[in-house]
């Protein structure tokens, strides 16, 4: 499988690269956590494995590559399940001057070309973030308050944790999502969702719709996420605003805050150029390729086994 996502991108020059997986920085987004390391060299300091490529990868795009791709092993904390491990593979990508939308289309040709017939033939599904509420729940997640939200998930017999916040939708909206959506997605033929909750932009591209929606897809297969892409964020004093309110969160929860990345942030003042990204979990794509359950039969070594 590598060796065909690899045909595809020589095909389609698309450069492969390699950036470090330490950094000073950290991701500040608080659903991540970083795992940390200590350099006792000279300039001793405390280090980050990063959990994506995509800051560095930035740079490099900052500094003129052209359209970049990277297989990266990247690390997560406090990730261990039937779809998680600490350690995995993602593969990353960003294709300069295209949207979201070009990008779901050769994420979807790329698929097709790495699973060869392992993979429904026919057309793609696109579904915005609210289609598919509106399909599943009946309510429109950008308007419904909390109290509604709420009340369709226990409708819905779902386990509600006691740490659940009853003041941030973002929280119930995942649960939906991930409870009652996903398991539809996907099934017999890949399926698209995009245009999410502004507030759940990370680092794309805002739009100002009614409601503002953020310009990010994520792709599923068989009720599984395999692909979570953005139309890039290039502007570096909105990023370096998203980073802070991170952090902000990460202290309202009794989190330490984290460093930014500086030299990402130096990077888009200098002038990212018009691009889309995606990170596609390698492991999960294999996992559909070999039919298997978990993400464990897939790795010769699970977090259990190391």
């Amino acid at each position: 499988m590598r060796a065909r996502i690899r045909e595809f991108f020589a095909a389609h020059e698309v450069l492969e690269v390699e950036t470090p997986a330490l950094s000073d920085a950290a991701a500040t987004d608080p659903p991540l956590h970083s795992l940390e390391c200590q350099y006792h060299g000279p300039g001793p300091r405390t280090l980050y494995l990063h959990t994506s490529p995509e800051f560095a990868m930035k740079r490099l795009l900052a500094a003129g590559s052209g359209s970049i791709y990277q297989f990266a092993t990247v690390f997560r904390d406090n990730e261990a399940g039937r779809l998680h491990n600490p350690e995995f593979t993602l593969l990353e990508w960003y294709r300069v001057g295209v949207d979201h939308h070009a990008l779901m289309d050769e994420v979807a040709a790329l698929v097709r070309h790495a699973l060869e017939d392992r993979v429904p033939s026919g057309p793609i599904q696109k579904l915005s973030y609210r289609e598919a509420f509106e399909r599943s729940l009946g309510l429109d997640p950008h308007s419904a308050p909390v109290a509604a939200l709420a009340a369709r998930a226990r409708k819905n017999g779902l386990s509600i944790p006691a740490s659940m916040p009853d003041d941030d939708p973002d929280a119930w909206r995942d649960l939906l999502l991930t409870h009652v959506v996903e398991p539809t997605l996907g099934r017999g033929q890949l399926t698209f969702l995009y245009d999410y909750p502004a507030s759940q932009a990370a680092l794309a591209r805002i739009r100002p719709d009614h409601p503002p929606v953020a310009e990010r897809f994520e792709l599923y297969m068989e009720g599984i996420e395999i692909a979570n892409g953005f139309h890039e964020l290039t502007d570096a004093a909105e990023q370096r605003a998203r980073f802070e309110r991170d952090n902000t969160r990460r202290r309202e929860r009794g989190a330490a805050a984290l460093p930014m990345d500086e030299r990402l942030l130096a990077a888009l003042a200098h002038g990212l150029p018009e691009c889309s990204g995606v990170a596609l979990g390698f492991d999960r794509l294999v996992m559909c390729a070999a039919g298997a359950q978990s993400i464990g039969e897939v790795l010769a070594f699970p977090i259990k086994r190391v």
